[in-house]
């Protein structure tokens, strides 16, 4: 069949798009022989690439603060169509439209059986957990291309019901293989409830699908904080106050000047690791946004931290930050009896029923990430105006299925 063409890193603030290999059922030598496993894969399939989506998390690859390799292929948000079936593969066929988790599971490990694919045992040699690609995550090729390989696919994959009505609110459904999930795990693991007064840190995508779900869970008021005026802007466009950083004021006083208590119910990190502080020109400072939560969400609230963090930051501000170790008032989240709640979201436990959501015309998270849609050849494009503070959701529409 015709060849494939991937996004990759080509170094720090740079991607390239490159030709390679038709992908083939068969998973990461690396994962084969580092588990002892077949590389063979009768159980997975190809897709053809309806959507895929640029991720807060691809750019911390991108400004090289990861330990990226130059060449390291991009891409795990995938909503595609099947084009190729392996035979051990039961209840898909080619045709279906389906979307994508981005943690790959095997579906048969302990974690898996537990509900926790996204610390899944037998898809990554080096940790428990995998996603495509992305650093120290298996080596598992990204999907931010024409064509991928989806293993395990009767696990994984959520095939969507019906075609057409599929591909009338991809915008939509293309947010299940990560954001929604993840945001709504993020308000979820955060303890929003009916009524629940909420602050979420950071008004990128991931952040505006957090305070987007906590709507959805019955919040009565949703914070969000940011210091770019533009995505604060696109935060109240549906119904959130705001919280504008850049002017230096305490977050505390503009809690209370928004609620009249200077604390929330419950409160989530959409930032991570490449947090900044307060105030214009303010440097980077790691724990910031962790401390922040901590400081106005009330005694015995949980904390939903979907941001990532990682162990190794070849860029940080320090020695102890370049492994993850960065300076969090852990006192101050003991002595208030709050629960920090950490890493991937597992998406198989949200993705169905926010898919369900979005078909009965229920949730409409495309119009409040503003997602946009561009060409595969565009997407250095998409990645550098992303960097620059777009207040858009990128995604790619290699075969021009979305604006057909």
């Amino acid at each position: 069949m015709a060849d494939n063409r991937v996004v990759v890193y080509a170094g720090p603030g740079q991607v390239a798009i490159e030709n390679t290999e038709f992908p083939k059922l068969e998973i990461p030598r690396e994962v084969s022989q580092g588990l002892g496993i077949k590389q063979a894969a009768p159980h997975a399939v190809i897709l053809k690439l309806v959507t895929t989506n640029i991720c807060g998390s691809d750019q911390h690859m991108v400004r090289g603060r990861t330990t990226a390799p130059v060449g390291q292929s991009l891409g795990h948000e995938i909503t595609g169509e099947i084009v190729e079936i392996g035979e051990d593969v039961l209840f898909h066929q080619v045709g279906d439209i389906c979307s994508v988790p981005f943690n790959i599971a095997c579906g048969r490990c302990r974690m898996c059986n537990e509900g926790k694919t996204g610390i899944c045992l037998n898809v990554n040699p080096a940790r428990a957990g995998a996603a495509y690609g992305y650093v120290d995550m298996g080596g598992w090729v990204g999907g931010q291309a024409e064509y991928v390989m989806i293993p395990f696919a009767d696990f994984n994959l959520l095939k969507f019901p019906d075609r057409d009505a599929a591909l009338e609110k991809i915008l939509d459904l293309t947010m299940l293989s990560d954001i929604f999930p993840t945001g709504y795990h993020g308000a979820v693991t955060a303890g929003v409830t009916t009524g629940s007064t909420v602050y979420v840190a950071g008004a990128g995508p991931v952040g505006l699908a957090a305070a987007y779900s906590a709507q959805l869970l019955g919040a009565s008021r949703v914070i969000v904080g940011d210091m770019n005026a533009d995505r604060l802007a696109q935060a109240a466009s549906f119904g959130c106050d705001i919280a504008d950083l850049s002017t230096g004021d305490s977050l505390t006083d503009i809690v209370a000047d928004l609620l009249g208590e200077p604390e929330v119910d419950a409160a989530v990190d959409a930032v991570g690791f490449e947090a900044r502080g307060h105030g214009a020109g303010a440097g980077e400072a790691p724990a910031t946004v962790l401390n922040d939560v901590m400081g106005i969400a009330r005694a015995g609230a949980s904390l939903g931290i979907p941001g990532l963090y990682v162990t190794g930051d070849p860029g940080a501000v320090d020695e102890a930050a370049k492994i993850g170790q960065i300076g969090v008032r852990l006192g101050l989240g003991w002595a208030k009896s709050h629960t920090l709640v950490t890493g991937q979201c597992p998406v198989k436990k949200y993705n169905r029923q926010l898919m369900n959501l979005i078909l009965a015309d229920k949730a409409h998270i495309a119009k409040a990430v503003n997602a946009t849609a561009i060409s595969l050849d565009d997407a250095p494009l998409g990645y550098a105006q992303f960097d620059q503070g777009a207040a858009q959701k990128f995604v790619i529409d290699p075969h021009g299925m979305v604006r057909a």
